[in-house]
């Protein structure tokens, strides 16, 4: 049939991943870094993928393709879900705190540690800043008891290892989630609005990398952040790939 359809301009995609993301119906995928509409029977044709590309990359263009398959969506989003609930049960994601305002915490009495860059530095020195677990984004259980007041920090997985002093900067007093907006499938987006909807979240800090692909976390955040309904303070830090706070 001749219907209204999206048009990805695949030279112009920088692979962050953004409109997969916004994407509910799930036609478009990220393929070797690069985002394709693979499932012409799933796109509605309503475009909600158009503005959250940053580089214009996506169109709509009026050709023949598959009519809209509502029910095979319908039964993709609730295999998605029931997918992510088994996954949940493992033993591994149940949720955990963790007091890390213990006295006798280890490495509370090192006022400074000096670096050596040949030798490893003791974890006993150096303690965690993590207060909870699971803290990937797709694990995380909307209900945790630790989303209650909490002050969420949403960061990219390669922040912690390009920022050096990630832990005490950015996760001490924070509940952590962690995610690649490139490598990980599916959309951040509904987990997100579920926890910031359904609990009372104090503030959200995301932090991201200065890569474009990065701007798929934030976007989701963004968008989470609309479709909760509520007004709650967050920022955005941006890393470099050589380790500093972008200015």
């Amino acid at each position: 049939m001749l219907r209204k359809i999206i048009k990805i301009d695949e030279s112009k995609c920088n692979g962050c991943g953004a409109c997969a993301a916004a994407c509910h119906e799930g036609a478009i995928e990220m393929v070797d870094g690069v985002a394709r509409l693979t499932r012409e029977d799933y796109c509605d044709g309503l475009g909600d993928c158009l503005p959250a590309c940053p580089t214009d990359a996506i169109s709509f263009e009026l050709r023949e393709a598959p009519e809209y398959n509502e029910a095979a969506v319908t039964a993709a989003k609730a295999a998605k879900i029931a997918g992510t609930a088994k996954a949940c049960s493992c033993p591994s994601s149940a949720p955990k705190t963790f007091d890390r305002t213990r006295t006798g915490c280890p490495g509370r009495m090192a006022k400074s540690i000096v670096r050596d860059n040949t030798k490893p530095v003791s974890s006993a020195k150096v303690p965690s800043q993590l207060a909870q677990w699971p803290c990937q984004i797709k694990l995380v259980p909307p209900n945790a008891p630790y989303f209650d007041g909490a002050r969420l920090l949403i960061a990219a997985d390669c922040t912690a290892f390009a920022y050096g002093s990630f832990h005490d900067d950015m996760m001490r007093g924070h509940i952590t989630l962690i995610g690649c907006p490139k490598l990980d499938e599916g959309d951040y987006a509904e987990k997100l609005t579920a926890i910031i909807k359904n609990n009372d979240i104090k503030s959200v800090k995301v932090v991201r990398m200065e890569v474009p692909c990065c701007g798929g976390i934030e976007n989701a955040v963004k968008r989470a952040l609309q479709a909760s309904g509520k007004f709650i303070p967050w920022q955005v830090v941006t890393v470099t790939t050589d380790g500093r706070i972008a200015e």
